[in-house]
């Protein structure tokens, strides 16, 4: 079980991250999205995954038994090639639904100090 005393933490990345036109490219492809001078919307999460998880690491929760239930976006400014991200990443609820422990993680992901995107994810941790 989650411990309550985790929803609020933030956690800060320590490294950033620089994207690549390579990582762009692939992305897109794999989306089968042609135009690949921008990221793709749902880019942000292969920065903010490994953060996120690394927030949950120690939380408790069981990762054998989690299924992905939700995922948001907001974008502020398009992620480029060249740009260096660092991730922000925050429990911002938990709680137990028929045996079930749902748990929402918001990740900013900033560069130079200003906002870029958002991403919410909501994993649910089958009883």
């Amino acid at each position: 079980m989650l411990n309550p005393d985790l929803v609020g933490r933030t956690f800060t990345g320590a490294a950033s991250t620089t994207i690549t036109q390579e990582s762009i490219t692939a992305f897109a492809h794999a989306l089968g999205e042609e135009n690949i001078s921008v990221a793709p919307p749902t880019f942000g999460i292969t920065v903010t995954l490994a953060q996120s998880q690394t927030l949950l690491q120690d939380s408790g929760l069981d990762w054998t038994r989690v299924v992905h239930g939700d995922q948001r976006f907001e974008i502020h400014t398009p992620i480029v090639a060249g740009m260096s991200l660092t991730c922000e990443c925050t429990i911002e609820s938990a709680r137990v639904v028929a045996g079930n422990e749902i748990v929402s993680v918001k990740a900013d992901l900033l560069s130079d100090s200003k906002l870029v995107a958002s991403t919410w994810a909501t994993l649910v941790f089958r009883g």
